[in-house]
């Protein structure tokens, strides 16, 4: 059995919390929640659900090219989204990031999203 590793790139945002922005383990990447964090300043991009969403999906990708996946290898995505009547605007960014061979997801409304962010998303892919 392979042992657990940490991954971090400066690429992607860095928040700085007790979690790292990834794990490897057994040819798998875990990705952490990420949400609308700007990867050059590190600080939280508040906008539109397309805004926010379209950045979260991009330090995902990020992450995951960075660590020598792709967001074509990911097998399982959880969105928690602050109004689930954002939904459809959300599958719209969604859409252009997983085109096909989708991945397995879990969407749900969350009662409230750290630093008053529209959007988080977790992923598990294969390297």
């Amino acid at each position: 059995m392979g042992e657990k590793r940490v991954f971090e790139t400066d690429r992607a945002a860095i928040l700085g919390g007790p979690y790292s922005q990834a794990t490897i383990h057994n040819g798998m990447i875990y990705i952490s929640g990420q949400g609308p964090v700007d990867p050059k300043t590190n600080q939280v991009a508040l906008g539109t659900i397309e805004e926010e969403s379209k950045l979260t999906l991009e330090n995902i990708r990020i992450i995951l090219e960075e660590a020598g996946s792709s967001l074509g290898k990911v097998l399982q995505v959880t969105v928690y989204l602050a109004n689930i009547k954002e939904y459809g605007r959300f599958n719209d960014v969604y859409k252009k990031y997983f085109t096909e061979d989708l991945p397995a997801r879990t969407c749900i409304q969350a009662a409230k999203l750290p630093f008053g962010i529209s959007v988080e998303i977790s992923a598990i892919a294969y390297i």
